[in-house]
């Protein structure tokens, strides 16, 4: 209350201190004259300011003044008080600083309010977490109570079988405990959802929303760090509290990795702000006030920098593998997509999906979204497979480039290209061609397209070796016809270069090295990379890594020109054929290069192959 009543004291004496001289204020000229006509009675000063009275009826510039205010000069006028002591004028000096004491607490008063500020939050956030820091520590999870507040349903969720299986044990659990428990069973504590990005992790997360009926709290594992050390682990406790004051109930933690990365890895010891909180997010998860009835739902695409803490049984019991989808799953996914598209009669969703290997449900979306957009933007009514075939190209290859390449340039792509398409064409166990193109599109001045056949999970030497004649062809090419290669092979190289050494250092595909898997890994920011095993690797044997890595390469690039100077009548046709129509589809491939050797249909499996010229 003291400090209030000061700092009232201080304004009120401002406030009264400046009434006073809130009147007409004259120039100093005409003051002065005043003075020496003898017409001011009296003057007060306060400074530079001056306040004075004139007698009565005088009369300065045709208007009659009683008092009135004037500023005098910065320096000092030496006529001035004689003047005024002459002619009479009672002359009265005010003190315009305030109280000593009220001054020391004016010039304190900011450091005793941020002080009080302080000391009332800090008690108002130990007693219940309210107060003005309370937004900062405020957990940022949405709740969703009811069902019909998340639309999804697992009948939305197209492929994922095995997975959709075990999430729905457990809302089946959340809604019948009993007859799990009546043999002694219990439900995971936690459940981690594990796969690349865009294979619907998130999406099967909001259908056990959708089909718990309980209540279901999600949340980003990135919401939990903070600037200030201790709120992402106060987050975490008011999270757990409020999820078990309503249980049984779900936690849903999206990219769980920002938060449960292995501890003391970093550079900066194990005490930082992201550590605080995984401790107690493994507390809550597994400590030593266990609740049962709060599962924990988590989804992340990097697995492998997860604590192992975090993965332990007890806390995430059960890991759930959401894989890139099979071409039966590709085409129900489509479906889903496409059902609320008009779609041409032309159309054939299983051929699309046997044409898209490696793409996640995230992609199967963009591409339908995209064909629905190009048919919009030549104005027709129905979806039909030319939509669809643009919409691949852009997002596989790119829009089209402005680019324009010169006569000697566009020579040089087309054998490139035809070379790519050529030892593909009559290498064993390669891929069907699909596409040649030497149409600048995204990052590729030409490109190469070839089909997988079927979804594929393994791969043999001799694929590999096709894989490798196949990258390497294009600057077989160049070398062969030209005399010479270009820039534009950078992109096989970089492709072909990491296939040979994963064969010598993980596959076990070198004589010379035999059936060992040599790590290559970034140790440290600072100290740059390195081939290691679990014993050491010597500087020998990353000097043979390397060495077996040139020669496989070497010889891929020797079968190529071999291949290539075989069929030279095929590849010189085929480049003739480039130039005058740019773009060669699979059947007019067929007409020029005739039956592929002893194709073996499948190849890599992750994805649709292409080889591009930059």
């Amino acid at each position: 209350m003291l400090p209030l009543l000061l700092v009232a004291a201080y304004f009120l004496w401002e406030f009264s201190s400046s009434n006073d001289w809130s009147h007409p204020s004259l120039p100093y000229s005409a003051f002065y004259e005043a003075v020496s006509n003898g017409q001011v009675e009296r003057v007060q000063l306060r400074g530079r300011q001056l306040l004075g009275d004139m007698t009565d009826g005088t009369s300065i510039d045709g208007r009659v003044v009683d008092t009135f205010t004037t500023t005098l000069p910065a320096q000092d006028d030496k006529d001035l008080f004689p003047m005024l002591r002459e002619k009479g004028v009672k002359i009265d000096i005010v003190d315009e600083e305030p109280p000593l004491a009220l001054q020391i607490f004016v010039n304190l008063l900011p450091l005793i309010l941020i002080g009080g500020f302080l000391f009332w939050a800090a008690r108002r956030s130990s007693v219940g977490g309210a107060g003005p820091l309370a937004g900062l520590i405020k957990g940022r999870s949405k709740r969703f109570d009811r069902e019909n507040q998340v639309p999804v349903k697992f009948d939305h969720v197209a492929g994922l079988g095995p997975a959709k299986r075990d999430l729905q044990e457990v809302v089946e659990f959340l809604s019948h405990p009993d007859h799990f428990s009546r043999l002694g069973g219990k439900v995971p504590r936690g459940i981690l959802l594990v796969g690349p990005p865009g294979t619907g992790k998130t999406l099967l997360a909001r259908a056990v929303a959708g089909e718990s009926g309980v209540p279901f709290f999600s949340i980003n594992g990135s919401e939990f760090i903070e600037l200030f050390v201790g709120v992402g682990a106060s987050r975490v406790r008011e999270l757990f509290e409020e999820a078990k004051k309503v249980s049984p109930a779900i936690i849903f933690i999206d990219e769980i990795d920002a938060v449960g990365r292995s501890r003391g890895a970093g550079l900066g010891g194990g005490h930082d702000e992201r550590e605080q909180t995984l401790n107690q997010l493994l507390s809550e998860m597994d400590g030593f006030a266990r609740n049962d009835m709060v599962i924990v739902l988590a989804a992340t695409n990097r697995p492998d920098v997860l604590d192992p803490a975090l993965l332990r049984p007890g806390r995430f019991d059960r890991r759930v593998l959401i894989d890139r989808p099979e071409v039966a799953a590709r085409e129900a996914i489509l479906k889903v997509h496409t059902r609320d598209k008009p779609l041409a009669d032309d159309v054939d969703l299983e051929a699309i999906a046997k044409n898209s290997v490696g793409f996640s449900g995230a992609e199967l979306e963009n591409l339908a979204n995209e064909a629905a957009l190009n048919a919009t933007r030549r104005g027709a009514t129905q979806l039909d497979s030319s939509d669809f075939h643009a919409a691949f190209d852009k997002i596989v290859l790119g829009d089209p480039r402005e680019t324009k390449l010169d006569a000697q340039e566009k020579r040089r792509v087309a054998i490139h290209e035809a070379g790519h398409a050529v030892a593909a064409h009559f290498s064993p166990h390669a891929d069907p061609l699909h596409r040649v193109s030497i149409l600048p599109r995204g990052m590729a001045l030409g490109v190469t397209q070839s089909t997988p056949g079927a979804d594929r999970h393994i791969m043999t030497r001799p694929e590999l070796e096709s894989r490798l004649r196949y990258l390497m062809g294009g600057y077989a090419a160049e070398k062969l016809v030209l005399g010479d290669t270009s820039s534009g092979a950078e992109n096989d190289l970089q492709k072909a270069t990491d296939i040979a050494f994963k064969m010598v250092a993980h596959f076990g595909m070198s004589e010379r090295l035999g059936p060992v898997f040599h790590e290559h890994r970034t140790e440290h920011p600072f100290l740059g990379q390195k081939v290691a095993t679990e014993g050491g690797t010597s500087d020998a044997t990353v000097f043979a890594i390397e060495e077996e890595t040139r020669t496989i390469l070497t010889t891929a690039v020797e079968q190529a020109v071999h291949l290539l100077a075989t069929h030279r009548d095929r590849l010189d046709r085929l480049v003739e054929a480039l130039l005058e129509r740019e773009t060669l589809e699979k059947v007019e491939l067929l007409g020029l290069l005739g039956p592929a050797v002893n194709a073996s249909g499948p190849g890599e499996s992750d994805s649709l192959h292409f080889s591009r010229s930059r």
